[in-house]
């Protein structure tokens, strides 16, 4: 029986050892997994850093544009604002050449008899006048 209790104890101790053994090339290999997850994690932390880095530099240039964006924003609402003005020159004109091109005609359709008359009168005047040029003419040249 005491065969049996040392064998036990023989039994007992390999497979202690087998077990360290195991969980020896266990921690091994996790410390191999740790290692490589370390290095990757400072890969990732330098390139965390590098995006950093763009991402502060694209934010000024987008709020640097944004100012930009503004002022001229600012200054095209000063060429807006003249731009209306010239529009509502431009309206007060047209308003006013509409008045008196309603005059005019207006004026000239109330007068449209008595200009007719002067204009046969003008007519009448530019005949006897070439009537009495001819006459002169013919005259000169008898003589």
């Amino acid at each position: 029986m005491e065969i049996i209790l040392y064998l036990s104890v023989a039994i007992l101790a390999i497979a202690f050892a087998v077990l360290v053994y195991f969980v020896s090339k266990t921690l091994t290999s996790v410390q191999k997994t740790l290692d490589s997850v370390a290095d990757t994690l400072d890969q990732v932390e330098d390139q965390m850093k590098g995006i950093t880095r763009e991402t502060t530099e694209l934010l000024h240039k987008t709020n640097q544009l944004a100012k930009d964006v503004h002022s001229k924003s600012q200054h095209l609402n000063t060429v807006f604002e003249s731009v209306q003005g010239f529009g509502n020159s431009l309206k007060g004109i047209n308003s006013s050449v509409e008045r008196v091109t309603d005059t005019v005609t207006r004026k000239s359709e109330e007068h449209s008899d008595q200009v007719a008359k002067a204009i046969q009168w003008g007519q009448a005047c530019i005949d006897l006048w070439n009537k009495w040029k001819g006459k002169k003419a013919s005259e000169n040249n008898m003589m």
